[in-house]
């Protein structure tokens, strides 16, 4: 399976649960304290969290 992160690049998934728990950790992970490219990575990980929870239903049929 691939996805597109924000920037347009595909990024391969190879276990899909994996990488949703990963990317869910991720995107609310910041610096103590908080750095100003914080709110930026948070928002890549946010994103591609979203995409791949969206492909996990699309998988299981209860795609919107």
């Amino acid at each position: 399976m691939k996805i597109r992160d924000k920037a347009g690049e595909w990024i391969e998934v190879t276990d899909l649960e994996k990488a949703i728990e990963k990317t869910g950790w991720f995107k609310e992970y910041q610096h103590d304290p908080p750095a100003e490219s914080d709110k930026e990575r948070q928002a890549y990980w946010r994103d591609l969290h979203e995409k791949l929870l969206e492909l996990k239903e699309q998988q299981n049929g209860t795609g919107k």
